[in-house]
Protein backbone atom coordinates (compact mmCIF):
# COMPACT_ATOMS: atom_id res chain seq x y z
CA UNK A 1 0.00 0.00 0.00
CA UNK A 2 1.42 3.34 -1.04
CA UNK A 3 1.92 6.22 1.82
CA UNK A 4 -0.95 8.56 1.86
CA UNK A 5 0.23 11.49 -0.06
CA UNK A 6 0.53 14.67 2.91
CA UNK A 7 0.43 17.28 0.24
CA UNK A 8 -3.47 18.78 1.19
CA UNK A 9 -5.18 21.34 -1.00
CA UNK A 10 -6.43 23.39 2.98
CA UNK A 11 -4.38 25.29 5.10
CA UNK A 12 -4.32 22.62 7.39
CA UNK A 13 -2.90 19.45 7.93
CA UNK A 14 -4.22 18.55 11.49
CA UNK A 15 -7.50 20.17 12.53
CA UNK A 16 -8.50 19.59 16.61
CA UNK A 17 -11.54 21.15 17.79
CA UNK A 18 -12.65 21.37 21.41
CA UNK A 19 -10.76 18.34 22.10
CA UNK A 20 -11.47 16.74 26.13
CA UNK A 21 -10.14 13.95 27.47
CA UNK A 22 -11.20 12.82 31.26
CA UNK A 23 -9.86 9.75 32.60
CA UNK A 24 -12.31 7.55 34.32
CA UNK A 25 -13.98 9.18 37.02
CA UNK A 26 -11.62 12.27 37.86
CA UNK A 27 -13.01 15.32 38.88
CA UNK A 28 -10.79 17.51 36.19
CA UNK A 29 -10.22 16.76 32.71
CA UNK A 30 -7.11 16.20 31.53
CA UNK A 31 -7.76 18.36 28.36
CA UNK A 32 -10.79 20.62 28.78
CA UNK A 33 -12.16 21.95 25.06
CA UNK A 34 -8.91 22.63 23.22
CA UNK A 35 -8.27 23.90 19.60
CA UNK A 36 -4.85 21.96 18.19
CA UNK A 37 -4.30 23.16 14.29
CA UNK A 38 -1.07 22.18 12.49
CA UNK A 39 0.24 24.00 9.29
CA UNK A 40 2.38 22.66 6.87
CA UNK A 41 5.79 24.18 7.59
CA UNK A 42 5.50 25.17 10.85
CA UNK A 43 7.17 24.42 14.44
CA UNK A 44 4.36 24.34 17.38
CA UNK A 45 5.11 23.93 20.83
CA UNK A 46 2.93 22.99 23.17
CA UNK A 47 4.27 23.99 26.96
CA UNK A 48 2.71 24.11 30.90
CA UNK A 49 3.76 22.75 34.04
CA UNK A 50 3.78 18.71 34.75
CA UNK A 51 -0.18 17.89 35.04
CA UNK A 52 -1.35 20.59 32.77
CA UNK A 53 -2.53 17.55 29.76
CA UNK A 54 0.05 18.57 27.06
CA UNK A 55 1.16 14.61 26.49
CA UNK A 56 -2.55 13.64 26.48
CA UNK A 57 -3.37 16.12 24.35
CA UNK A 58 -1.22 14.65 21.68
CA UNK A 59 -2.42 11.64 22.51
CA UNK A 60 -6.18 12.78 22.11
CA UNK A 61 -5.45 14.39 18.73
CA UNK A 62 -2.88 10.99 17.05
CA UNK A 63 -6.40 8.91 18.54
CA UNK A 64 -3.98 7.24 21.30
CA UNK A 65 -6.19 8.02 24.24
CA UNK A 66 -10.25 8.04 23.67
CA UNK A 67 -12.14 11.44 23.79
CA UNK A 68 -14.74 12.17 25.67
CA UNK A 69 -15.65 15.00 22.97
CA UNK A 70 -13.95 17.36 20.28
CA UNK A 71 -13.75 16.26 16.87
CA UNK A 72 -10.48 15.69 14.90
CA UNK A 73 -9.50 16.30 11.42
CA UNK A 74 -5.97 14.58 9.22
CA UNK A 75 -5.44 15.76 5.47
CA UNK A 76 -9.16 16.63 5.57
CA UNK A 77 -10.29 12.89 6.70
CA UNK A 78 -12.11 12.64 10.06
CA UNK A 79 -9.46 10.50 12.49
CA UNK A 80 -11.77 7.35 12.82
CA UNK A 81 -11.08 6.75 9.31
CA UNK A 82 -7.53 6.36 9.39
CA UNK A 83 -5.94 3.14 9.97
CA UNK A 84 -2.75 3.05 12.37
CA UNK A 85 -0.38 1.93 9.79
CA UNK A 86 -1.67 4.79 7.45
CA UNK A 87 -1.28 7.32 10.03
CA UNK A 88 2.69 5.76 10.28
CA UNK A 89 3.23 6.62 7.48
CA UNK A 90 1.85 10.42 7.58
CA UNK A 91 2.66 10.83 11.43
CA UNK A 92 5.71 10.24 12.68
CA UNK A 93 5.78 10.16 16.72
CA UNK A 94 9.18 10.30 19.78
CA UNK A 95 6.90 8.72 22.53
CA UNK A 96 7.89 10.29 25.99
CA UNK A 97 8.78 7.05 27.47
CA UNK A 98 10.50 4.16 25.72
CA UNK A 99 12.44 1.03 27.02
CA UNK A 100 15.22 -0.01 24.90
CA UNK A 101 14.94 -3.68 23.21
CA UNK A 102 17.59 -6.04 24.61
CA UNK A 103 18.39 -7.76 21.61
CA UNK A 104 19.04 -4.97 18.85
CA UNK A 105 21.43 -2.78 18.01
CA UNK A 106 20.95 0.90 17.15
CA UNK A 107 20.62 1.06 13.41
CA UNK A 108 18.44 -1.27 13.75
CA UNK A 109 16.20 0.42 15.59
CA UNK A 110 16.42 2.91 13.44
CA UNK A 111 15.31 0.93 10.81
CA UNK A 112 12.11 0.24 12.34
CA UNK A 113 11.33 3.80 11.30
CA UNK A 114 10.94 2.55 7.88
CA UNK A 115 8.70 -0.42 8.23
CA UNK A 116 5.77 1.89 8.07
CA UNK A 117 6.36 2.49 4.42
CA UNK A 118 7.27 -1.56 3.82
CA UNK A 119 5.02 -3.92 2.11
CA UNK A 120 4.27 -7.24 3.49
CA UNK A 121 7.35 -8.89 4.31
CA UNK A 122 9.44 -6.99 2.53
CA UNK A 123 12.41 -6.34 2.43
CA UNK A 124 14.31 -2.77 2.97
CA UNK A 125 15.33 -0.93 0.11
CA UNK A 126 18.46 0.71 -0.43
CA UNK A 127 16.29 4.18 -0.45
CA UNK A 128 15.19 2.78 2.66
CA UNK A 129 18.58 2.26 4.00
CA UNK A 130 19.57 5.86 2.78
CA UNK A 131 16.79 7.40 4.72
CA UNK A 132 18.16 5.50 7.73
CA UNK A 133 21.41 6.61 7.03
CA UNK A 134 20.63 10.33 7.11
CA UNK A 135 18.56 9.86 10.47
CA UNK A 136 21.26 8.68 11.81
CA UNK A 137 23.73 11.12 10.90
CA UNK A 138 21.23 13.54 11.71
CA UNK A 139 20.90 12.52 15.33
CA UNK A 140 24.39 12.33 15.85
CA UNK A 141 24.19 8.29 16.55
CA UNK A 142 26.07 6.69 13.35
CA UNK A 143 29.48 6.69 15.84
CA UNK A 144 27.47 3.65 18.22
CA UNK A 145 25.41 2.18 14.90
CA UNK A 146 25.92 -1.11 16.17
CA UNK A 147 25.99 -1.22 19.83
CA UNK A 148 23.27 -2.64 21.04
CA UNK A 149 20.39 0.20 22.88
CA UNK A 150 20.29 -2.05 25.91
CA UNK A 151 24.06 -0.56 26.84
CA UNK A 152 22.90 3.00 25.27
CA UNK A 153 23.26 5.94 27.78
CA UNK A 154 19.93 7.78 29.04
CA UNK A 155 20.26 10.36 26.11
CA UNK A 156 22.13 8.16 23.50
CA UNK A 157 18.81 6.00 23.74
CA UNK A 158 16.62 9.20 23.42
CA UNK A 159 18.68 10.09 20.10
CA UNK A 160 18.48 6.69 18.93
CA UNK A 161 14.98 7.34 19.42
CA UNK A 162 14.60 10.34 17.32
CA UNK A 163 16.50 9.03 14.78
CA UNK A 164 14.04 6.40 14.20
CA UNK A 165 11.31 9.02 14.10
CA UNK A 166 13.22 10.99 11.26
CA UNK A 167 13.95 7.28 9.07
CA UNK A 168 10.53 7.58 9.15
CA UNK A 169 10.08 10.74 6.64
CA UNK A 170 6.92 11.45 7.95
CA UNK A 171 4.76 14.95 6.69
CA UNK A 172 3.66 15.54 10.36
CA UNK A 173 6.35 15.11 13.53
CA UNK A 174 5.34 14.80 17.13
CA UNK A 175 7.71 15.01 19.57
CA UNK A 176 6.78 14.33 23.32
CA UNK A 177 10.05 16.00 25.63
CA UNK A 178 12.58 15.10 22.98
CA UNK A 179 15.33 17.08 25.17
CA UNK A 180 14.83 14.96 28.17
CA UNK A 181 18.10 13.10 28.92
CA UNK A 182 20.09 14.96 26.08
CA UNK A 183 22.92 17.50 26.71
CA UNK A 184 23.50 20.98 25.74
CA UNK A 185 24.47 20.49 22.29
CA UNK A 186 22.39 17.37 21.89
CA UNK A 187 19.61 19.05 22.79
CA UNK A 188 20.55 22.33 20.30
CA UNK A 189 21.15 20.43 17.49
CA UNK A 190 17.60 18.53 18.37
CA UNK A 191 15.97 21.61 18.22
CA UNK A 192 17.79 22.86 14.97
CA UNK A 193 17.29 20.17 13.17
CA UNK A 194 13.13 20.34 14.28
CA UNK A 195 13.33 24.20 12.99
CA UNK A 196 15.50 22.99 9.73
CA UNK A 197 12.56 20.57 8.89
CA UNK A 198 9.91 22.94 9.87
CA UNK A 199 11.39 25.30 7.50
CA UNK A 200 11.91 22.51 4.46
CA UNK A 201 7.69 22.32 5.06
CA UNK A 202 7.38 19.32 7.85
CA UNK A 203 4.94 19.74 9.87
CA UNK A 204 6.38 20.13 13.84
CA UNK A 205 4.82 19.62 16.87
CA UNK A 206 6.99 19.55 20.25
CA UNK A 207 5.75 19.02 23.85
CA UNK A 208 8.78 20.71 26.28
CA UNK A 209 9.29 21.95 29.43
CA UNK A 210 12.17 24.30 28.35
CA UNK A 211 10.49 27.11 27.77
CA UNK A 212 13.38 29.11 26.20
CA UNK A 213 14.06 27.05 23.17
CA UNK A 214 10.85 26.54 22.63
CA UNK A 215 10.54 30.72 22.69
CA UNK A 216 13.36 31.13 20.12
CA UNK A 217 12.65 27.85 17.51
CA UNK A 218 9.23 27.72 17.65
CA UNK A 219 6.51 29.57 15.46
CA UNK A 220 4.30 29.83 17.52
CA UNK A 221 3.86 28.24 21.09
CA UNK A 222 0.58 26.97 22.91
CA UNK A 223 0.13 27.60 27.11
CA UNK A 224 -1.41 24.67 28.89
CA UNK A 225 -2.30 24.77 32.68
CA UNK A 226 -4.71 22.28 34.37
CA UNK A 227 -6.18 20.85 30.78
CA UNK A 228 -7.11 24.05 29.37
CA UNK A 229 -5.92 26.59 27.11
CA UNK A 230 -4.14 30.02 28.74
CA UNK A 231 -2.48 31.17 25.93
CA UNK A 232 -1.58 31.17 22.41
CA UNK A 233 0.44 32.63 20.09
CA UNK A 234 3.74 34.04 19.20
CA UNK A 235 6.51 33.53 22.16
CA UNK A 236 5.99 37.14 23.12
CA UNK A 237 2.35 36.84 23.12
CA UNK A 238 2.46 33.42 25.36
CA UNK A 239 5.78 34.02 27.57
CA UNK A 240 4.31 36.99 29.58
CA UNK A 241 5.55 37.44 32.91
CA UNK A 242 2.64 37.38 35.17
CA UNK A 243 1.20 34.45 32.88
CA UNK A 244 4.13 32.84 33.33
CA UNK A 245 4.66 33.44 36.71
CA UNK A 246 1.25 32.59 37.74
CA UNK A 247 0.89 29.31 35.34
CA UNK A 248 4.09 27.72 36.82
CA UNK A 249 2.94 29.23 40.73
CA UNK A 250 6.90 30.88 40.70
CA UNK A 251 8.18 34.34 40.19
CA UNK A 252 10.08 34.84 36.70
CA UNK A 253 11.28 37.42 35.27
CA UNK A 254 11.35 37.91 31.29
CA UNK A 255 14.35 39.45 29.15
CA UNK A 256 14.90 39.34 25.60
CA UNK A 257 17.64 37.49 24.12
CA UNK A 258 19.20 39.54 21.02
CA UNK A 259 17.22 37.54 18.52
CA UNK A 260 14.44 39.04 20.25
CA UNK A 261 12.48 35.57 21.89
CA UNK A 262 11.39 36.56 25.31
CA UNK A 263 13.70 34.28 28.18
CA UNK A 264 12.48 33.07 30.93
CA UNK A 265 14.46 33.35 34.21
CA UNK A 266 13.11 32.03 37.45
CA UNK A 267 14.22 34.28 40.63
CA UNK A 268 15.30 33.56 43.78
CA UNK A 269 13.13 34.51 46.46
CA UNK A 270 15.87 37.17 47.59
CA UNK A 271 15.73 38.40 44.14
CA UNK A 272 11.90 39.41 44.50
CA UNK A 273 11.00 42.85 44.62
CA UNK A 274 10.39 44.45 47.69
CA UNK A 275 12.85 42.17 49.25
CA UNK A 276 15.04 43.01 51.64
CA UNK A 277 18.20 41.02 52.07
CA UNK A 278 18.64 39.12 55.11
CA UNK A 279 22.16 40.04 56.94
Amino acid sequence: MSAPSVAHNGSLLLDARAITVRYGDAGRAAVASVDLALRPGELLAVVGPNGSGKSTLARGVLGVVPLTAGTVTLLGRPLAEWSRSEMARVVGVLPQQEEPPPSLTVEEVVLFGRYARLGPLARPSAADREAVERAMLRADVRSFRNRPAARLSGGEWQRTRIARALAQEPGILVLDEPGAGLDVRHEMELFELVRRFASDGLCCLVITHNLNLAARYADRMMLLHEGALVAEGSAREVLVQEQVARVFRWPVAITTWQDGSPQVVPLRPRELPNQGSSS
